[in-house]
């Protein structure tokens, strides 16, 4: 059986002489949940407009399988697409919207009924097979969209943004669902966001993408653990940045840096560099153990800063403290602790505001952004 990739080959895109998309070189492995991860107006829904065929590629070609997509009109291309929008006919009922796709097609009425009760079953809506749009919450007109799509069983679904419009838990709730749903039928999916927390949780492999460039492809744990430069290390999550000069080169691929403000610490070699480098690293805010004492017995790799509490910020899950540099009062920190104190202000446990504490992490817990 032929492999069914997808193969994006010097992909150029201009509107009014403005490029969108810069020579987009990348793969999709069959079968794979790939997400392209980026802020508004990078490029990715353009991108996934291209392989469904509605916008003509400047230059390059875009193969599913053998075959260039790009010389074939959207109604013969293996693929379907679900958009923000769901685009549900209103004076349908749920069943008649999922067995559109089929009857356009002329096929015969029991393989109709058999294939849509499978897939509205799929999606967890065989109870509201008689209802209208109109009837439906937002998370349900949205599986009745992913039922009609997949009804057609393309090689490829494509997802715009598919939850935008939903609050927040129940895009959890979806997501869960999606995930299961590719579980069960195993075609590729191509799933465009700007939510970070949707793409990491989801994905197989992430596609980060500015301004018409994918800067990195890796699994969620690549592109949040090993950023590949500080856009992605931004995007991607919270950091506390640092900058300094390589002044030691240590054993098991650790370097000593002096700093301006923080004074020596030590790091991870993850990347290459030479005594004299000017470095930038960053440190996640969960990384970073806020405790009242100076940690004993550390190892040599563990960095400690006296700071006082600034800020505490309680979500339920966690606590986010932001805190300055004891002297330095211009450097913050960013602390984010799971499992939280906030407990009776007589607990000699909490750390509060205005109260002087310490700060520490490993080498290895920082990742290098940039050497120069």
């Amino acid at each position: 059986m032929e492999k069914k990739d997808i193969r994006i080959e010097h992909v150029r895109k201009s509107f009014d002489g403005v490029e969108v998309l810069k020579d987009i070189n990348f793969t999709i492995n069959q079968g794979e949940f790939f997400s392209i991860l980026g802020p508004s107006g990078c490029g990715k829904t353009t991108l996934l407009r291209m392989i469904a065929g509605f916008i003509p590629a400047d230059e390059g070609a875009i193969y599913l399988g053998e075959e260039n997509l790009l010389d074939l009109p959207p109604n013969l291309r293996n693929v379907n697409t679900i958009f923000q929008k769901y685009s549900l006919f209103p004076h349908l009922t749920v069943y008649e919207n999922v067995a559109f796709p089929l009857r356009l097609k002329k096929v015969e009425e029991k393989m109709i009924e058999e294939e849509v009760k499978k897939y509205i079953s799929l999606v967890g809506l065989e109870e509201h097979m008689k209802k209208k749009p109109s009837q439906l919450s937002g998370g349900q007109q949205q599986r009745v969209a992913i039922a009609r799509a997949l009804i057609n069983k393309p090689g490829v679904l494509l997802l715009d943004e598919p939850l935008s419009a939903l609050d927040a838990k129940l895009r959890q709730n979806l997501l869960l669902e999606l995930d299961l749903i590719h579980e069960e039928v195993g075609i590729t999916f191509i799933f465009i966001t700007h939510d970070q927390q949707e793409a990491l949780s989801i994905s197989d492999r992430i596609a980060v993408m500015n301004q018409g460039e994918i800067l990195q492809i890796g699994t969620p744990a690549e592109v949040y653990e090993s950023p590949a430069n500080m856009f992605v290390a931004d995007f991607l999550g919270d950091n506390n940045f640092l900058e300094g000069e390589v002044i030691e080169l240590l054993e098991n691929n650790f370097a000593k840096i002096r700093t301006e403000d923080l004074g020596e610490l030590i790091i991870e070699q993850d990347k290459a560099v030479e005594i004299g480098n000017h470095v930038k690293v960053s440190i996640r805010p969960e990384k970073i153990k806020l405790t009242k004492t100076k940690p004993r017995g550390r190892r040599s790799t563990i960095n400690t800063l006296p700071v006082y509490v600034n800020e505490l910020i309680y979500t339920g899950f966690q606590s986010k403290y932001f805190v300055h540099l004891c002297q330095k009062e211009q450097y913050t920190f960013k602390v984010f602790q799971q499992h939280a104190v906030y407990f009776d202000d007589n607990d000699e446990a909490a750390i509060w505001w205005d109260e002087d504490a310490f700060i520490s992490w490993d080498a290895d817990d920082g990742f290098l952004i940039e050497v120069s």
